[in-house]
């Protein structure tokens, strides 16, 4: 049972109102995390924002979705399994082996797997990462703004990750498995 009341958008009024009404005309629905978070328009706004903002960056649609991916089942989280799964092949279109493989932590492609390998070390050093760990993402070919922004999207798939569970949101995407991230 869902914790935290997701608010329905017909009769929510207010800045979480204005919220909603920009979510919809984006996405053409507003999700149950958001509904959710609509309890607080700051922390709704905030993850709006911040998501927004990394659509801009220079990673780019796909590599965000792989880290959402990989970060989620690190996680355990159902929500963004199932959100960032559908995400990936029907807006981003990233094929099923790469949204398979990202959800243990794994890619094909050197230079994605050094992101993703460098995303869960944060998470299992809580951010206390090695000279090595930077070295290692730096040789992969990644900047300093792109590490950056590998950073942010950890920490922003933490504050949904961690929502969602907390909240006990009900997944309104099609249900994904879990995968048990390997070991890096």
């Amino acid at each position: 049972m869902q914790r935290l009341i997701a608010l329905d958008p017909k009769t929510t009024i207010g800045k979480s109102k204005d919220l909603f009404n920009a979510i919809q005309s984006k996405l053409g629905m507003i999700p149950n995390m958001m509904r959710t978070m609509g309890n607080s328009p700051a922390a709704l706004n905030g993850y709006l924002l911040l998501n927004a903002a990394l659509a801009e960056g220079k990673l780019g649609a796909k590599l965000g979705e792989l880290i959402a991916l990989t970060i989620a089942n690190a996680n355990s989280c159902d929500y963004c399994n199932a959100a960032h799964s559908f995400i990936g092949e029907k807006l981003v279109h990233i094929d099923t082996a790469a949204l398979n493989d990202a959800r243990a932590g794994k890619s094909n492609d050197p230079k994605i797997q050094a992101a993703l390998d460098f995303s869960r070390i944060l998470i299992e050093k809580t951010g206390d990462v090695s000279e090595a760990d930077i070295d290692a993402v730096k040789n992969a070919g990644y900047d300093d703004g792109a590490i950056a922004e590998i950073i942010a999207h950890v920490g922003l798939n933490i504050f949904t990750n961690y929502f969602n569970k907390a909240a006990k949101v009900l997944v309104d995407f099609p249900e994904v498995e879990l995968f048990e991230a390997a070991a890096i």
